[in-house]
């Protein structure tokens, strides 16, 4: 083998992902009754793996799963699944998704006591994201399809049902955009599809509050703090439909997207907001922000290289 290729590793088999296979008994399948993590490599380097395991520890308890590998375990397998797609050799870097079923077992809503959970990992060649939404900018749409209430399902369970996000993507592609900022039920801002979404209203960096109901991103904790270091304050705070006419700027963040500029943002009463093409300066410094805060994390954990 002389290129990357994909490779999956379920339970410790490990094979190209095309041939990796999940029994249809498996609840993960049947109901979404799993969680994930999903991050990516700088070098070999894999960004922000222990708080990416928190995360998922956590999800772990709110969905009352019992984890059976530990950090240390997990890493080991994402290492041999890693070595297998021929990163190294290539010199790529990886995406890599893990994920926990609760196992396999009858059609039942109620998961017994006796199941043994299943952990897939996912390795491949990283996105790639079109240029032009860099270059120029993602449009972006708010969907009829509002986010699901925190009440209903906690929006930091990083689980496999995405259901709602989908119907969210799917409204916003038929708008005529690229993806969605999904609104609560009252009304206020939460996230992007599968990202988290910032603003600059009235020359202040916003981003919503989690009171509105959205994950914990990652990423955009990185933002937060590497924009503080620099004496940009970033405000966290509800966002409402009347607070977006005032906004001037907007990106998205996500792991594999770093920080992707907003060209346009669609309300629902079909008026379209215009933002500065490749983000306006407001952006373009957190761009540089993030940039500088990755190097100096890469180059303070280089010891972590998964190849």
């Amino acid at each position: 083998m002389n290129g990357f290729e994909s490779i999956t590793n379920v339970d410790g088999v490990i094979t190209p992902t095309s041939d990796a296979r999940v029994p249809v008994m498996d609840r993960g399948f049947l109901y979404g009754d799993s969680i994930y993590e999903v991050f990516r490599t700088y070098g070999g380097i894999p960004l922000f793996y222990d708080e990416h395991w928190t995360r998922f520890e956590n999800s772990a308890e709110l969905i009352h799963m019992e984890l059976e590998l530990t950090k240390d375990q997990m890493r080991d397998e994402i290492c041999r699944t890693i070595r297998a797609t021929n990163a190294s050799k290539c010199g790529r870097d990886a995406y890599v998704r893990y994920t926990v079923t609760r196992g396999e077992g009858p059609v039942d809503l109620f998961p017994s006591p006796e199941l043994v959970t299943r952990y897939v990992i996912i390795v491949k060649g990283l996105n790639d994201w079109n240029p032009e939404f860099y270059r120029v900018g993602v449009c972006l749409a708010i969907p009829e399809t509002r986010r699901n209430p925190v009440s209903a399902l906690d929006p930091n369970i990083k689980g496999g049902n995405y259901l709602n996000n989908v119907l969210g993507v799917i409204q916003a592609r038929e708008l005529g955009a690229d993806d969605c900022v999904m609104l609560n039920d009252s009304g206020l801002v939460t996230e992007a599809s599968n990202s988290n979404v910032f603003f600059v209203i009235d020359d202040v960096l916003v981003t919503p509050g989690e009171s509105a109901g959205h994950l914990r991103g990652l990423t955009k904790a990185a933002i937060k703090t590497a924009c503080i270091a620099r004496d940009l304050d970033v405000v966290s705070r509800d966002i409402s439909l009347d607070d977006l006419a005032n906004t001037t700027e907007c990106f998205i963040t996500s792991a594999t997207r770093e920080v992707m500029p907003a060209l346009s943002l669609r309300l629902p009463d079909g008026q379209i907001l215009s933002y500065p093409e490749g983000g306006g300066a407001v952006t373009r410094r957190v761009m540089e922000y993030y940039k500088d805060f990755i190097d100096t994390y890469l180059a303070g954990n280089a010891h972590l290289s998964m190849f």
